[in-house]
């Protein structure tokens, strides 16, 4: 804040306590000359106050230096005192007063010169205080803006962490979905398992009677006639043959079987090791059952043969009947002339069996 400032702030502040305006005018007077040690003028008065007339202020101005000139004589009075002396005297007190207002008058202006200083380095504190202001809020808008970038960043992350949530999320269900296929799977794969043993149990029940009824005709066929014997022992030789391939057959699933456990074990590790292979084990799947749908075509096959053989073996037992009772009429004149030489059978038909030769079977395809 400058000097005419204060000056006006000073004159305002007497404006409201004083309503006159030469009283006012003389106010200002005062204080310029006795407080800023400035002399009054009326351009000066009407400057700060604007009050009235032009004339107002000359007035007051003139009144003002009347007083001052009334105050600053000294008059001794004194009755023994002569008129020169009381002058001179007079004079003397002046001049002291006049000195001593100016030694005043320079200690005020030292004042106001180290008031000055003081106000100077008031205001350069305070514009070190502002430039500090400044600076602290410049970091503050810093902060406010670093505050904003990571305020976005945390935002930006927590969206990453919800979306990797939600992909989380969608693998727990397509794990647990391929956990309820590949139980799906373990179900049918049990059921087919106790299909092919039930299958294998009902092919061995066939294959002991067919051994049963194949022995019985065996030992029926040694019993009535003899020259059957290399039939029967050929049929012999292909039933041992049929056994052996079904016996080849049986060991051949039992080995495809315990292969497709050991896969299905290696299925299941490879299932808890890395989930991501539940397509490659949807196919391994489809292969076993592919190949499960084979093995029972060639048991039904084998089905197929052990019933044209039983059939053969029928009609070889009804063609062994006909023979032994086309013998029995031939045998009675024998026994009564026992000279009699006996007929010559003039050949054995050959047997389906021999004429399509030997029964070959083909293994199906090994389980992976």
């Amino acid at each position: 804040m400058n000097t005419e400032s204060e000056i006006r702030e000073a004159i305002d502040a007497l404006r409201d306590t004083t309503a006159n305006t030469q009283e006012l005018y003389r106010e200002a007077c005062a204080l310029l000359f006795f407080r800023y040690g400035i002399t009054p003028t009326a351009n000066k008065l009407y400057h700060f106050v604007r009050k009235g007339s032009m004339s107002a202020p000359s007035e007051a101005l003139a009144r003002f230096w009347e007083e001052l000139r009334e105050k600053s004589r000294v008059r001794i009075e004194h009755p023994d005192l002569p008129d020169t002396l009381k002058a001179a005297a007079g004079e003397l007190v002046g001049r002291l007063w006049n000195d001593a207002q100016a030694a005043a008058h320079e200690n005020l202006s030292a004042f106001r010169q180290e008031a000055d200083a003081r106000v100077a380095a008031a205001e350069a504190a305070t514009r070190r205080l502002e430039h500090d202001w400044q600076a602290a809020n410049d970091e503050l808008e810093h902060l406010h803006e670093a505050l904003d970038r990571a305020s976005e960043r945390n935002l930006s992350l927590e969206r990453a962490v919800a979306a990797e949530r939600a992909e989380k999320e969608a693998l727990a269900r397509e794990l647990s979905a391929a956990r309820q296929q590949h139980q799906a799977l373990e179900v049918e794969l049990s059921a087919a398992r106790k299909d092919f043993a039930s299958e294998l149990e009902k092919q061995r029940d066939a294959l002991r009677r067919e051994e049963d009824r194949h022995e019985a005709a065996e030992k029926r066929a040694l019993l009535e006639i003899d020259r059957e014997r290399t039939t029967t022992a050929k049929a012999q030789k292909e039933l041992a043959q049929l056994r052996q391939t079904n016996a080849d057959l049986v060991l051949r699933q039992r080995d495809e079987l315990g292969a497709l456990q050991q896969e299905l074990g290696d299925v299941r590790q490879a299932l808890g090791a890395a989930e991501g292979s539940l397509i490659k084990m949807r196919e391994v799947a489809e292969q076993h059952l592919a190949q499960m749908n084979v093995m029972r075509e060639q048991l039904s096959q084998r089905t197929t043969e052990a019933a044209l053989l039983q059939r053969e073996l029928e009609l070889r037992d009804e063609k062994i009947n006909t023979m032994a009772q086309q013998m029995r009429p031939v045998r009675e004149p024998s026994d009564a002339h026992p000279s009699t030489p006996k007929p010559k059978l003039r050949g054995r038909k050959s047997s389906p069996d021999a004429a399509a030769g030997p029964v070959t079977t083909t293994p199906g395809p090994k389980a992976r």
